[in-house]
């Protein structure tokens, strides 16, 4: 069923708030098939189920600091029936190999995963909120509210203390809050679906709730052994980065301090990042014992791994109660 076109005078009155300049002979390309991304740009209408969005950028990449890797497939527009901004997710496929710890992991985009999961965690306080829509070509877009705030990662990195006033006085509130967010997938996991791309940046603080909330998971992955595996080594790496108040670089440790870094064995590192230190109470000697052997799970030395989300909320809410506050 082909969808209705809205007029282009209705169009012109509808995006003039957010189009100044706009002349009244201005013509707007309209897509109601989203499969050629890249075509679709700043000024453009995307008609969806019916609804006219207009499109204003390409999202951009944050991850590791770099904020100019452009997602084409992901752009922010206005709904012009409400007004509000929205990211809109186009179709994208992507295929990948992770090796994590010996263990190989194919890793793909799946937006009809990423749909199922915005039905099941509708309404949840610590997942992104949205609905998705099938284009004329039985593309499947999502449509997702957008959460005004931080990167978990860029949070942490704001906090002007130096590591032990950290420690003291803001992880543990921190780690209150993470185990929030991984009892919500924990959620994920009990009903057989997994978030596929754990990372600190796929975490954003709620300006206004100041919940943490997990964004982006359309990412699937394939392993026979343990399907909830990539998760956990996610959610390891998430808490390495919470701990230690961002990454302890190796290189960094070599420059500024030789005698702890030549201290460092080969099974200190991080298993999947081998710049990074896991083994944190070599840098923290304060850090407790038990908070200490869950990074060293995800140690390049470690032989034991988490098998379920359940025992690492188990160990995570443990190690908890050695801190104060």
């Amino acid at each position: 069923m082909t969808t209705p076109y809205p007029s282009q005078e209705l169009l012109r009155t509808l995006c003039k708030p957010w189009l100044a300049s706009l002349s009244p002979q201005h013509v707007f390309r309209m897509y109601t098939d989203t499969s050629d991304f890249y075509a679709i740009e700043y000024g453009d209408i995307l008609l969806l189920d019916g609804k006219p969005y207009l499109v204003r950028h390409n999202a951009k990449e944050g991850r590791f600091g770099l904020d100019d890797d452009v997602k084409f497939w992901v752009k922010r527009a206005i709904d012009l029936q409400d007004g509000q901004t929205r990211i809109i997710k186009l179709v994208f496929f992507e295929r990948f190999t992770a090796n994590i710890g010996g263990i190989p992991f194919e890793c793909f985009r799946s937006p009809r995963k990423e749909a199922r999961i915005l039905d099941m965690v509708r309404g949840h306080p610590h997942f992104m909120q949205g609905f998705w829509v099938l284009d004329d070509r039985d593309n499947v877009v999502r449509i997702i509210d957008i959460i005004y705030g931080q990167t978990l990662s860029a949070m942490i990195q704001d906090i002007r203390a130096d590591h032990e006033t950290y420690f003291h006085r803001q992880l543990p509130g921190i780690l209150d809050r993470y185990i929030a967010c991984v009892e919500a997938i924990a959620f994920l996991h009990e009903h057989g679906e997994k978030h596929g791309d754990i990372r600190r940046d796929h975490i954003l603080v709620d300006q206004d709730t100041r919940l943490y909330r997990w964004i982006d998971f359309d990412y699937n992955f394939l392993h026979r052994e343990n399907i909830f595996g990539y998760d956990l080594f996610g959610l390891g790496n998430v808490l390495i980065y919470i701990v230690g108040k961002g990454d302890v670089l190796i290189q960094d440790l070599h420059e500024k301090n030789r005698a702890l870094f030549d201290a460092i064995r080969p099974e200190d590192v991080n298993i999947v990042f081998n710049n990074r230190l896991a083994n944190l109470k070599i840098g923290f000697p304060y850090l407790p014992k038990r908070l200490n052997d869950m990074l060293l799970r995800f140690s390049k030395g470690s032989t034991v791994f988490y098998d379920t989300i359940g025992q690492f909320l188990d160990d995570l809410r443990e190690s908890r109660t050695d801190l104060v506050g």
